[in-house]
């Protein structure tokens, strides 16, 4: 999966997760300041395990805290097959 379509599937869930649309979700803010936690944050990584057979720690959102920066390293991590 490319880094645009990984930016499409995150900003889906985090916009279900504020109830707006995924278009009104900036690519490039930290999901902190949208307010998501960390129990958004361990969801997140919940749905990320298991769409795409990935083992991510629960500091994702912390790491990489804008669905820019997830989707680019997601995409790393599909690509080296971990």
């Amino acid at each position: 999966m490319t880094a645009p379509a990984l930016d499409d599937w995150l900003a889906e869930k985090i916009a279900g997760y504020l109830s707006v649309t995924p278009e009104s979700v900036d690519r490039d803010r930290s999901l902190a300041d949208y307010g998501l936690d960390s129990v958004y944050a361990v969801t997140l990584c919940g749905e990320i395990e298991d769409e795409f057979g990935l083992v991510v720690e629960p500091t994702l959102a912390w790491d990489h805290p804008t669905v820019n920066a997830m989707s680019d390293h997601l995409e790393t991590l599909l690509g080296s097959g971990v």
